[in-house]
Order: C-alpha cells, then structure tokens, then sequence
C-alpha cells in the first residue's frame, strides 16, 4: 500500500501541529503534499524545511511575499495565496486526504473543494459544518467523499459508533470541561480579567477556541455539528461538564446500553484515528491510569454562568442561515473581546442582542434569502458575514455609548 497523501488546512495552528507530529512518526505512511496557513511565516518555513510538500499556502497575500523570500533558493515548494490558493490544495489530486484545521469561516470554501472533489475530509474546522452542514453532508454523499469528525469530542463519537447511526441510536452526549470557570461563582464574574479566560484548565488551543471554551459557546456550535454529521434531531443530543476531561463523549442505545470513549487529554489519539482510520496507529503517548484518576465527575450545564450554549441551541432550533449568523457574529465579538474592547460578560449580551436582531430580520417580508435557507456555499458567507455586519455594529455602539 502506498503513502497517504496529505493536505493540511492550518498547519501552524494546533490541530496542524499535532497532526505534523503524528505524521513525522509514520514516514512510510504519510506523505505531506500541501500546507496551508493564515500569516505564520516562521512556522510553516519550518514546516517546509522538514516536510518538503510541492505546495504551501499563505492566506494572507503579503505573508506569501514573505514566505516566498524567506524559503531557500532551491525549495522546490510552490507557494500560493488568498482563498483561491487553499481550495487549489484542497483539491490536489494527488491528495486522498485533506485535513481541515484553519480556525473560523474562511476554512469553509476549501472544505467545500475537498469534499466536493470526492476525498477523505477530516473536519477539525467546526465553523463548516456549522455555517453549512446540511449541504456539507449532501455532497459528500453525491461525491462519496468521507467525512470524519477530528474534534475530540465527535470523533469520540465517531469511535463509539461501529456503524452509522441508525435506529439503535438513542441520544450522544457531549462532554465539556467547563472552561476556567466552571468552579467560579457567577457573582464573580465582574472580576475575570482576560488572562484568566485564555487558561484552559484542561486542553492547550489557540485563543479563539479558548475563549469559545470559557463561554462554553464552543459546545453550542458543536451540538450543531452533531446534529449533521450523526443525523440527529437537538433533543437527542446532551451536555454535560466532565472537568476531568477524560471521557470524551458518550452514545446510548435503546436498550439503555452506554458506551463512551476514554483518554487524556491529547489531541494527537483523535487524529492518528483520523488518518488510518478504520485501522489504529501504535501511539507512544502517555496512557490513561484510571487509578491515578481516581473518580470522574459530571454535571448537568449552569444555564447562568454558560448563557452562549443556549443562544447556540436556539440559532439551531430557528434553523436556516441562523447558525451561520450566530458564528460569525461570535468571531466578530471574540476578536474584539481579545483586543481589550469590552468585558468577559460582555460577550454572550452582545451575542443575544444579535440573535434578537437576526429575529426581527426574519420576520420582515424582505429579509435575505441566505438567512432563512442555505443552499449554497454563497448563503452561508453570507448568513455568516450577516452576524459579523451585526455585531460589529452593536460593539461600535456600545463602544460610543461609553465614550
């Protein structure tokens, strides 16, 4: 059997990084063909230095020129850039399997490319299938392409499911650590400084996804990639907050039987399933000691001090282009949160006067087209850049009000 041929959608960011390491330990297995990223030169200079691929990627344009200066003069890497240059290493066709890792909206129109070019789509990028999962899971099954959820919490899923999901099938249930507050009264919430909302007690992440965590809106958005890539209605699909962060998530039957899939903590299990999937890759990571453990806990979801789950919950339940404007609303107000422009607590009311916003908008003759269905690829950037329009409006005001 030949190598697998790579492409890795956000090579510089986690799920990059650790996708890299599983690749370097399996030389005969693996082959890394294309590399894309935002604007980290650095890294993915080092990244083509040691893995050679024919083709890198930089999103941003003026990061490409610095990459292109920056790699030796007898690098045979092609680079490329803009949104054109990653569906081109989506869509290689010496790939089999593409990695889908960049973090936001823009990994949605190359995951589109992969999956419509018939490959093996490994989806770490949650934003695609939240913008668009029902087209997503339409055309993978008119192309045969092969979705595989890499997040820890699907693939556990993913994992505990030897066939799909049928009949037998009763509910999943999605496990969340709770974030760095989960222990923090909400009457002190006022005093959450920044710092504070990017320690993730648990996991390493970038910043964005931390501060999903600490919101808990991150498992909002992934009740909404469960309901497309397991086919289930909302009410089948739970939360719950396991702090250990060791049972990644469960599914029950109809005869009552649970099965839940176990590990620590490291992102490098979902992914080696990913990439060999149906077989195993032999793993020299540290191995979970449940006697070093010693108990595992779960609780039910503080709807007060977790109010972004159920603003996810209901965008579900309005349907439509609804999660997409929910998501790009929710990066609009993160990036501003993480440039110091408002408090903590400031995030989910700024959400909820968006999502109320997105109701009145609905419920005018006029409303656009892409925020009562998505059809397209087109809809969904559009729903999506719909909430970002909206919550960067309401933080201008807000901004205004106070100066």
């Amino acid at each position: 059997m030949g190598k697998q041929h790579l492409t890795i959608l956000g090579s510089t960011g986690s799920i990059g990084r650790n996708t890299l390491d599983v690749v370097a330990r399996f030389p005969d297995r693996f082959r890394v063909h294309a590399l894309a990223a935002r604007n980290n030169v650095e890294l993915l200079c080092e990244q083509i230095a040691a893995f050679q691929p024919a083709l890198a990627v930089m999103y941003e344009a003026q990061a490409a020129q610095r990459l292109r200066a920056a790699l030796p003069a007898k690098t045979r890497t092609e680079v490329l850039t803009g949104m054109e240059g990653l569906t081109e290493a989506a869509r290689c066709p010496e790939v089999q399997h593409v990695i889908s890792g960049m973090v936001g909206a823009v990994g949605l129109l190359p995951t589109y490319a992969a999956i419509a070019s018939g490959k093996r789509v490994s989806i770490a990028n949650k934003e695609t299938l939240v913008l668009a999962g029902e087209l997503m899971v339409r055309q993978a099954a008119e192309t045969g392409s092969t979705l595989i959820p890499m997040d820890s919490e699907h693939n556990a899923i993913f994992q505990c499911l030897a066939s799909p999901p049928g009949r037998e099938l009763e509910r999943i249930v999605l496990t969340a650590s709770g974030g760095p507050f989960r222990d923090l009264p909400v009457s002190q919430f006022h005093g959450i400084t920044r710092e504070q909302a990017l320690a993730h007690p648990n996991w390493k992440m970038g910043p964005k996804i931390s501060i999903d965590s600490a919101t808990m809106m991150n498992k909002g958005l992934e009740v909404i990639e469960a309901r497309w890539l397991f086919g289930l209605t909302p009410e089948r699909i739970e939360v719950l907050v396991h702090r250990q962060s060791i049972v990644h998530s469960m599914v029950e039957f109809v005869d009552g039987s649970v099965i839940a899939q176990l590990g620590l903590p490291d992102m490098r299990t979902p992914i080696a399933y990913c990439l060999s999937y149906p077989s195993r890759l032999p793993l020299e990571l540290p191995r979970l000691n449940l006697a070093e453990v010693g108990r595992l806990e779960f609780e039910t979801v503080d709807a007060e001090k977790y109010p972004c789950l159920a603003l996810a919950l209901h965008a579900l339940a309005v349907g439509g282009g609804a999660p997409a404007a929910l998501n790009g609303a929710n990066e609009e107000v993160v990036a501003a949160y993480l440039k110091d422009a408002f408090h903590f607590t400031e995030i989910a009311v700024i959400l909820k006067e968006a999502m109320a916003q997105l109701e009145i908008c609905l419920a005018q003759p006029q409303a656009p087209s892409c925020l009562r269905t998505i059809n397209t690829v087109e809809d969904a950037i559009a729903a999506d850049q719909w909430g970002r329009n909206t919550a960067h409006s309401i933080i201008q005001k807000r901004v205004n009000t106070c100066c």
